[in-house]
């Protein structure tokens, strides 16, 4: 049924987080090496150039607007406390910051390419405060936050940045810095909880442009002039604008918007405040992407592009005639791309009567009862799964595997009341929508519904250990990714500066400690009856290891069989492609004596 093994679906390849120089040179991200580094192309399927040699992982990239140099990011073991570093034409790496106990978050380069801004928490763990550094000199706080606090770019003039502040994942606040005054204006007072996202400079810096619920189920393109008046450009319908990117000097712009999972972009400019001249759209492969960048002028732009039959990799587009060509060539380790398999786009109904949306992809002739199923959930959980490439995926169809990946309540993708639907109390009816789930699988002629496994990461680990103890009975397996097993450890023990964020959407340890307690897997570890495997780093500063200690500890107490698995040189989430391949061989041999896949 399969030719490849798991080691080559693993090596397919990367190039994604696209910066156009101005010059024209394309940076971009790939992990050729096994963790993503910096490479420069200077024409379209050139051979690129390997500018950075760590063996960490870039974060990002971003060129200079004036200058052949860039500033990328990158953290050590996979701790998050990001630094900043320089990288000269001449291949001279300098590090910007030298503050290894910090998490500096990228806040864009000047117009004169002369400095830049960037927001830390270096003054206090759980607060950020705004700064701006010299090219080759110190960073200057500029202003003291009191929050969750980042930079979006320097007004035209240069004499402003853009500053947001988020009180959770679905609550921003914009405000205005003046530079050399530290005067902030807030732009966005309000009530309740409203997204203000993806913010960019409109053309003479009279206005912000961005993506906004306010008044809304969905997020919708606005432009929200200084005096803090909101006007609606674009509406998004039943779907969300989830990006804008728009280039300051011509008002050119590219937003995009998600339509049940996929990206449906439009490129244009602006003709007034909020009248914008359509270019044609780029016919692009794949059917998802983002993380636009304008080069010179803003005659073109490059942007990533994948989808579950397109493996990661940049295109460049001309501006106003959406002409597109590919300029990566990040391999699919030998792999024929025809061989991978499209998801289905599904609805099952939950035990409300509500319709969750979910990907469902079928191995190639698969026999009549006797698939197994690996039921995939993302994290966030304000996230949703949207079909991007995965060697992964792509390894277990090639074994005989179905995989199901419901986004079930609490997903972002489907409006702003969607999202809500598992907050605080409502948390464990995300977990009966996985039941439901399971239930319409059970409906599937092809399906084996002794064999379905629960798998998922960081908020869907939590997902799978819930699922395990709510519905012992459905489960043939279960696999945690860097899980939360226990919501008080977890919050006591997360990152100072993410606490108050995680509590907006799981409730707080002073007023809901009981309700968390309750809804902890780990207070309800005698129900599992599967098999379990946990997977984890030692870095995390999200999940922190613990949880993973704690869950495999009580689990092996009670007679359950466990496998764990911690690397030492990860953070949340396993990213270098040697520990990948080690851990999910791992799996795969647990999934084989537990589950039995049909390796014919």
């Amino acid at each position: 049924m399969y030719e490849y093994d798991l080691e080559r679906y693993l090596n397919v390849h990367s190039a994604y987080g696209a910066s156009l120089g101005p010059d024209g040179q394309l940076s971009f991200l790939m992990d050729t090496t096994g963790v993503a580094q910096v490479w420069t192309l200077d024409e379209p399927c050139g051979w690129p150039d390997q500018r950075t040699f760590a063996d960490e992982p870039v974060s990002f990239v971003d060129y200079s607007p004036t200058r052949p140099e860039l500033v990328f990011g990158m953290d050590r073991g996979g701790n998050e406390r990001l630094q900043l570093y320089r990288l000269d034409e001449d291949g001279r790496v300098t590090n910007l910051t030298e503050r290894p106990d910090a998490k500096h978050r990228w806040g864009g380069w000047h117009p004169d390419g002369d400095r830049f801004a960037f927001a830390s928490n270096r003054r206090d763990e759980a607060v950020f405060d705004v700064y701006v550094q010299e090219r080759e000199g110190d960073a200057e706080l500029v202003y003291e936050g009191d929050g969750w606090f980042s930079v979006g770019g320097w007004s035209p003039d240069g004499e402003k940045l853009v500053v947001s502040e988020a009180h959770s994942s679905f609550d921003q606040d914009v405000s205005v810095l003046d530079v050399d005054s530290g005067e902030l204006d807030h732009l966005t007072p309000h009530e309740g909880s409203v997204r203000y996202t993806s913010v960019s400079w409109g053309p003479d810096g009279e206005a912000l442009y961005l993506v906004t619920d306010e008044g809304s189920d969905t997020l919708s393109l606005a432009r929200l002039r200084l005096d803090g008046t909101l006007e609606t450009v674009r509406d998004g319908g039943e779907w969300n604008i989830d990006g804008v990117a728009l280039d300051r000097e011509s008002g050119r712009l590219v937003y995009s918007r998600n339509v049940d999972g996929y990206t449906e972009l439009t490129v244009g400019e602006l003709t007034g405040p909020t009248a914008i001249e359509e270019f044609p759209a780029p016919d692009l492969p794949g059917g998802l992407a983002g993380g636009v960048s304008w080069g010179p002028d803003a005659e073109r732009f490059a942007l990533g592009v994948t989808g579950r039959r397109q493996n990661t990799n940049v295109f460049v587009v001309e501006t106003e005639t959406g002409e597109s060509e590919r300029w990566t060539r990040a391999s699919t380790a030998g792999i024929p791309p025809e061989t991978f398999i499209e998801p289905e786009v599904v609805r099952f109904e939950s035990f409300d009567g509500r319709e969750i949306p979910a990907l469902f992809s079928l191995p190639a002739d698969p026999p009549a009862g006797e698939t197994p199923v690996i039921v995939d959930i993302h994290g966030g959980p304000e996230s949703q799964r949207r079909p991007s490439f995965s060697g992964l995926t792509q390894y277990f169809l090639s074994r005989g595997y179905a995989v199901f990946e419901p986004n079930v309540r609490g997903s972002t993708g489907y409006g702003k009341a969607y999202t809500h639907l598992d907050d605080v109390e409502k948390r464990l009816d995300s977990v009966r929508d996985l039941r439901a789930g399971v239930e319409w699988l059970h409906d599937r002629p092809a399906v084996d519904p002794d064999r379905i496994v629960a798998m998922g990461g960081s908020y869907g680990g939590f997902m799978v250990l819930s699922a395990l103890t709510e519905y012992p009975d459905l489960w043939a397996a279960g696999v945690d990714v860097v899980g939360i097993a226990n919501f008080v450890t977890f919050l006591e023990n997360t990152g100072d500066w993410r606490r108050s964020l995680r509590e907006a959407e799981y409730g707080s340890l002073a007023e809901d400690r009981e309700f968390l307690e309750s809804i902890s897997p780990i207070n309800n570890v005698d129900r599992i009856a599967a098999p379990l495997f946990v997977l984890h780093g030692a870095n995390d500063p999200r999940v922190p290891v613990g949880e993973a200690e704690q869950i495999a500890e009580h689990a092996r107490e009670q007679g359950v069989p466990v496998e764990k698995l911690v690397f030492d040189d990860e953070g949340h989430g396993i990213s270098k492609r040697e520990n990948r391949i080690e851990a999910y061989s791992r799996v795969v041999d647990f999934l084989d004596e537990h589950v039995d896949a049909d390796e014919s």
